[in-house]
Formats: C-alpha cells, structure tokens, sequence
C-alpha cells in the first residue's frame, strides 16, 4: 500500500478523490449559510407584523362617481331596457409636497437585529382645477356630493393617531378603507363633496405612520416634492428616482426628491382603474448596513479555491522535501478548512463581521501550523504552510471587501497562484520523481 502511495500519479488521483469529497461539507456550509439568512428572514417578518411592514404612501387622490345610461335587450323578454352604471374619474394634485422625519429604532428577535421607524409627514396637495369637463357625461350625471379623496397606505397597523384631513377651510376624519379599488387597495377616505362653479381644492394633513425598513411614496403630482430627514446614518435610496439633493453623515441623512409628472407613465386623471401607479414610487430603506450572510456566502464560494491550494501545498511539499502524507492527514486538513466557514458565520452572528474573519482565520491557521508542523517534522516546513494560509485568508479578505473591483483582483491574484507554481515546479522531473539512492519519507 505504501508503495502505491509513493506513485505520484496515484497520489494526484486520491487528492483529487478528496477534493471531490470534501465539496459535500462545503456545499453544507452554503446551505448552513442560506438557513441562517432564511431565519433572519423569519424574525424580520414576526417583527414587522406586529408593528407594521414596508409602508408606500400614495395619495391623496381625488375621485368622483358619476352615471352613464345604455340601453340593452332582455334575453328573457325581448324588450329593450335602459341600465345605469356607476363610474370612477379619478384626478391626481398639481401639486403634491411630502416632509417628514423619520426615526428609526432597532428590535432583536433572537439573535436578529430589525429596523422598524417612527415617521412623522406632513403632507401638503393643491388641485388647481378639477377637470369636471373631462368627465363626458352631463352635469346631472355627475355625482357631485359623492366625490371623496382617497389616501393609500400600505399597512394600516402603522397608523398610531386619528388622520384629519383639511380640505380647503374645512376639517374632516377620515374613515378606513377605500369606496373602489381602482387606483390602490388599502388605505383611508374621506368624502368631500364638489362643485361645479368651485374646482379648486387644497388639501393639507399629517400622518404618524410606523413601519418596518422601507418608507416608499409615490410621486403623483404634476410637481411632486418630498423632503426626508432622519439620524439614520446608512440610508439606501431606491426606487424609480434618486434624489436630486442628498447629505449623508454621522448625524443622519437629509434627503430631497423633485419629480414631475412628465417623468412618469400615467396621466393626471382618467376613468376607472389605472395599476401603473406603483412602479413610479421611490424613497429610503433603512436595513442593516452589513448584512453578515451575505458577506459569509460569499467567503464560502471560494471554499473549493481554498482547499485546492492547500492540497496544492501539501503535495508540493510532498514532491520537494521527499516525505509522504497519508489521505487521511489530507482528509483532516481539509475540515480544518471546511469548518472555518462554520466558525466565520458563528461570530459574525455576536460581534463585528471583520473581527470575525480574523478570529476564524487565525483558529484554522493555528490548527493547521501545530498538526502540519507534527506530521512534516519540520517547523520551518509548519511556519511556510502559516505564510501561504495567511496570504490566501488576507486575499479573500481583501475581495470581499470590494464591489466593483472584486472580479478583476480575484483574476489576478489567482492568475500570479498559478504563475508561482509554476515557477516552483518547473524544474520537476515528473517521469522520474524517486531518484535512485532516495526514499521518501513516511510521515
């Protein structure tokens, strides 16, 4: 058996054997990883349901019913008949001004960490005139006393006060619920009555809306203005506009957004439903800057590249310093490596994801020097296998940090691995690796 073993060839085939093998722990660390990120999941959602989700404001809206007659023919009894429907014209603020603060706060769920906020919007909208014109029906069929405006809010659990609407000199409470589903589903109504002689209408209110991680809005005026102040330090602004005027720095961020209906693809009123509302809206995310599963994925993707240059130093050393290590020493070797990743994603859960990477890091580096230095009876051999671990743990460490650069660094660091190895073994008599006269060494 041990003569087989010195066959260099066979050797390559059982290392390889192994590497296949130990892609089974590592693809179990990524599914480690993936569960891990599932249960943040979970307690992001308990946390949410409770106190409220991702909010989107849309509104106010004002909508007004009116009546169209046509005549049809019974089928049970011949005879033409006259039917009357109901319509919705629906009419979106030339002006629409949104200010608010927004005060996050962080809840644990377990192990978990969930940003949930406190907002406080003011909320400002002039309809200039109401195009009563536009509607196509006579006057009489126009259900004037009916009209109502219409506040879309996407989780009513955020409301903590009562919601008074002024409209013009005029204070009303809105009621729960939407009267038609055509422009939003959830939300708050308030009937307000119109007139034909009257189509102006200002329309101010303010909301102490909670929600969880996002606060979207929707940019329905013909001019849209929001202004967002929070002490959050690491916003994300997303959605269909950035905005045209941002500060972010230690005390919080101060956000401005300008949007006019031209940039967007709806009109400022139609009749009956229009569902494109909701891909034009924008605004803030207030999650985690560092998301730590994210970050251990991708530290266990370059699990396989790990261990493959490890195994790389272990045969090289094999080949160079005449000595044989047994499958079983690569086998240990390689979990050592395996259960890095477990170690990374156990810290990074308790305490800062760098100081995570170094403390893993230097377990398995100590582990590996104290058994490589006991099974190739040599320190020096021990302390070489330290370096190149090190410089392969720092490598990685160093792409993880970056976004944009990450594919052209790993191409080149990996392209100067190869390089050095080849360099190394250039002079490697591979037809004839026992020279007469010498033996390899069991370890």
């Amino acid at each position: 058996m041990k003569e087989l073993f010195e066959n260099v060839f066979f050797k390559m085939f059982v290392i390889l054997v192994l590497v296949l093998l130990l892609a089974i722990p590592a693809i179990m660390v990524q599914d480690l990883i993936t569960e891990r990120m599932e249960r943040q999941e979970e307690a992001v959602s308990e946390v949410s349901s409770k106190h409220a989700w991702e909010q989107e404001l849309l509104g106010p809206v004002l909508t007004i019913p009116y009546k169209r007659s046509k005549s049809i023919v019974n089928q049970s009894t011949g005879r033409q008949e006259t039917v009357t429907e109901r319509f919705y014209f629906h009419v979106l603020p030339d002006e629409l001004r949104i200010d608010g603060t927004v005060n996050p706060e962080k809840r644990k769920r377990g192990l978990y960490e969930v940003i949930v906020y406190k907002s406080d919007l003011s909320v400002h909208a002039n309809f200039e005139e109401i195009p009563f014109d536009k509607i196509s029906v006579p006057l009489d069929n126009i259900e004037f006393d009916k009209a109502f405006l219409s506040i879309g809010i996407s989780d009513l659990k955020g409301l903590s006060e009562q919601v008074r609407i002024n409209v013009n000199d005029s204070a009303h409470t809105c009621n729960p619920g939407i009267p038609v589903d055509d422009v939003m589903r959830s939300g708050l109504h308030v009937n307000v009555p119109v007139s034909y002689n009257n189509r102006k209408m200002k329309v101010d209110f303010k909301l102490d809306l909670k929600g969880s991680q996002q606060l979207m809005f929707v940019p329905i005026g013909k001019e849209t203005k929001v202004n967002l102040k929070s002490p959050w330090k690491d916003p994300s602004f997303n959605g269909e506009f950035l905005p045209h005027t941002r500060s972010v720095s230690s005390d919080g961020f101060n956000a401005s957004w300008k949007v006019l209906h031209l940039n967007r693809n709806y009109p400022q009123y139609w009749n009956g439903s229009q569902g494109q509302l909701h891909q034009s809206a924008f605004g803030v995310d207030l999650k985690l800057p560092v998301d730590v599963y994210q970050r251990s994925m991708r530290v266990a993707k370059y699990a396989m590249l790990f261990i493959v240059l490890t195994y790389l130093v272990f045969f090289f050393v094999e080949i160079l310093n005449r000595v044989l290590i047994h499958p079983i020493q690569y086998i240990l070797v390689g979990l050592a490596l395996v259960l890095f990743y477990v170690l990374l994603l156990a810290f990074s859960e308790h305490i800062y994801f760098d100081w995570a990477y170094v403390i893993a890091a230097l377990m398995t580096i100590t582990l590996i020097y104290f058994y490589a230095k006991a099974i190739l009876h040599s320190k020096s051999l021990g302390a070489m296998t330290v370096a190149i671990l090190t410089i392969l743990y720092t490598f990685i460490f160093v792409i993880i940090q970056m976004q944009d650069w990450a594919l052209l660094v790993g191409s080149i660091g990996i392209f100067a691995i190869l390089a050095i190895t080849m360099y190394f073994s250039r002079k490697i008599d591979w037809f004839d690796l026992k020279k007469e006269g010498e033996s390899i060494q069991e370890v």
